[in-house]
C-alpha cells in the first residue's frame, strides 16, 4: 500500500500518516474547513435536551438562549485555541501533549480521553442503533424491543459501526468533505423537523416563565460548556494539524467557535423552547421517543433520520480522534487499525448494553460525566503550557527513549502531573459539595493557574525552534 499521504481532497484514499506531525509543505488546509467539520459534528437533534436541562434549572426561554450563547460558542473557542497548537505542531492534541507531561508522563491524561471518547461513542452507536430500531418499527408497523429482536438489533448496530468506519477509517480528506455536504443535508432536514416542533410551542406560557436568579444562569452555562466544547477540547489540534503554518490563530478560533455555536444555539433554544411550553421533555428517560412523540405521523421518518445522520456526524469524527489517541497510547498499529479497534470496543459495549445489561443511559453518562474533570484538568496544563510554548519539536514528539527533548525526568514533567492531579482532586471535591455544575471551571483554574505558577513550560522549550518535522510510517 501507498505509504504516502493523500492530498487532502482525495475523497477515497485512506489517509497513512499515523501521529508523527505533518510536513510544513503538505499542510494545505484554511479554516473555513473547521466551520464545516464543528457545525456538522454538532447538528444532531439531540442538542435539544440541552435545552430542556436549562429550563430544569430555572433559566426563562431568554436566559437560556444567553446560557447557550455563552456556553457553547465560548467552549469552543477553547477548541479553536487548542487548534492553535495542532497548527503549531502539525500533530494530534495527544501527541503535542508529550511535549507538556512528558513522553511517558502523558499516558495518564491520553488514557483517560480515550476511555471518554470510547464511552461517547459507545453512547452514539447505542442510541443510533435505538434510532434504527425506530425506523424498522415503522416499516412493519409495530414496536420492536431490542432484547425482544436481537438480530434486529444486531443489524441496527452493525449498520452504525460501518458507516461511522466507512468514514473514519479513510480519515481526514473524507471527513472534511463528508462534513461539508453532510451539514447542508442534515441541516435542512432538521429546520424541516424544528418548524414541525415550533407547531407544539405554547407562546403565552413560555412569554409567562419568570426569569432565574444569576446563579441558575451561571450554573447554566457551564453547564453547557461541559456538555459541549470541554468534551471536544482534546480533538481540537486533531482536525487543525493539517491547517497551513500561515494561517491566523483568530481565524481557528473564529471557525470553531462559529461553526459549533450556530446549531448548538437553534437546538438549545429549540429544546428550551419546547420544555418552558411542555416539561415532558425534561423528564423523559428515552429524548428520541419523547421528541417524537411531539411530532405529526408523516414526520416520524424524517426526524429519525435526521437524528441517525447527526449523530453518525459526530461519531465519525469521534472515533478519527480516538485512533489518533490509541496510537499516542502505545498501540504500535497503522491509524487505520487503531480506528478498527476503536469501533469494534464501541460495538461490543453497545451490545452490551442493548441486549445484556437493564438499563444504560442513566448510570452510563454519569460515569463518563465524572470524565470531564481529568479532562478539563488536563486542557488548563496544556493551555497553560501555551501561553509560553510556540513551536514544538518533531523528533522530541515520537522519540520514546531517553534521548527525547521532552523526556523531563525519567520520561515525566512533575509540574504538569502535579497541577493535573490538585485540578482533579479540586474538582472532584468541588462536586462532592453539591457544586457539579462549576466543577469544570473550578478545575481549568486550578490546573491552569497552578502549572503557570509553578513555572509553565521549562525554559529550554520556551526556546524551541520550528526544528524539521519527521515523516515516517502511518505508526
Amino acid at each position: 500500500m501507498n505509504e504516502t499521504t493523500p492530498p487532502n481532497g482525495s475523497l477515497t484514499a485512506i489517509e497513512q500518516r499515523g501521529i508523527e506531525p505533518v510536513p510544513a509543505d503538505q499542510r494545505t488546509g484554511n479554516p473555513f474547513q473547521l466551520f464545516w467539520v464543528w457545525f456538522a459534528a454538532n447538528i444532531s437533534i439531540l442538542g435539544i435536551p440541552l435545552g430542556a436541562t436549562l429550563v430544569v434549572l430555572g433559566l426563562n426561554v431568554w436566559q437560556a438562549l444567553l446560557a447557550a450563547v455563552i456556553g457553547s460558542v465560548g467552549s469552543f473557542a477553547i477548541v479553536g485555541i487548542v487548534s492553535v497548537a495542532g497548527r503549531r505542531g502539525g500533530a494530534p492534541s495527544m501527541t503535542l501533549s508529550r511535549a507538556v507531561f512528558g513522553v511517558r508522563g502523558n499516558a495518564a491524561p491520553t488514557f483517560v480521553t480515550l476511555i471518554s471518547r470510547l464511552g461517547w461513542e459507545t453512547v452514539n452507536t447505542t442510541t443510533g442503533a435505538f434510532v434504527l430500531l425506530s425506523l424498522f418499527s415503522i416499516f412493519t408497523g409495530s414496536a420492536i424491543a431490542a432484547k425482544e429482536a436481537p438480530l434486529l438489533t444486531l443489524l441496527g448496530i452493525g449498520i452504525f459501526v460501518l458507516c461511522t468506519l466507512l468514514v473514519s477509517g479513510l480519515g481526514h480528506a473524507a471527513i472534511l468533505v463528508i462534513q461539508r455536504w453532510a451539514t447542508w443535508i442534515f441541516g435542512a432536514l432538521n429546520l424541516v423537523v424544528g418548524g414541525f416542533l415550533i407547531v407544539n410551542v405554547d407562546w403565552q406560557t413560555v412569554g409567562a416563565m419568570p426569569a432565574g436568579p444569576l446563579s441558575a444562569v451561571i450554573l447554566g452555562i457551564a453547564t453547557i460548556a461541559a456538555g459541549t466544547g470541554i468534551g471536544w477540547a482534546a480533538a481540537g489540534a486533531d482536525m487543525a494539524r493539517y491547517q497551513r503554518t500561515s494561517v491566523k490563530a483568530a481565524h481557528l478560533i473564529a471557525s470553531s467557535a462559529a461553526g459549533a455555536g450556530i446549531p448548538l444555539i437553534l437546538l438549545i433554544g429549540l429544546g428550551s423552547l419546547l420544555t418552558a411550553s411542555d416539561d415532558s421533555l425534561a423528564s423523559a428517560t428515552d429524548p428520541v421517543a419523547a421528541i417524537r412523540e411531539l411530532l405529526p405521523p408523516e414526520m416520524a421518518a424524517p426526524y429519525l433520520i435526521a437524528a441517525f445522520g447527526g449523530l453518525l456526524l459526530s461519531n465519525h469524527l469521534s472515533v478519527y480522534s480516538a485512533g489518533l489517541t490509541t496510537i499516542t497510547l502505545g498501540l504500535r498499529v497503522r491509524r487505520v487499525y487503531a480506528v478498527t479497534v476503536d469501533v469494534i470496543v464501541t460495538f461490543l459495549g453497545a451490545i452490551y448494553f442493548m441486549l445484556i445489561a437493564d438499563s444504560f443511559y442513566d448510570p452510563f453518562i454519569a460515569f463518563i460525566s465524572l470524565l470531564a474533570i481529568p479532562l478539563t484538568a488536563w486542557l488548563g496544563v496544556f493551555l497553560a503550557d501555551m501561553v509560553h510554548r510556540r513551536h514544538y519539536q518533531a523528533a522530541g514528539l515520537l522519540d520514546m527513549t531517553a534521548s527525547s527533548r521532552y523526556w523531563y525526568r525519567g520520561g515525566f514533567e512533575w509540574r504538569a502531573l502535579l497541577a493535573w492531579a490538585v485540578a482533579i482532586a479540586a474538582g472532584y471535591g468541588t462536586r462532592a459539595a453539591d457544586q457539579a455544575g462549576i466543577a469544570w471551571l473550578v478545575t481549568f483554574a486550578a490546573a491552569f493557574g497552578l502549572y503557570l505558577l509553578m513555572g509553565g513550560a521549562p525554559a529550554r522549550d520556551r526556546a524551541d525552534t520550528a526544528a524539521p518535522t519527521v515523516q515516517r510510517s502511518g505508526r
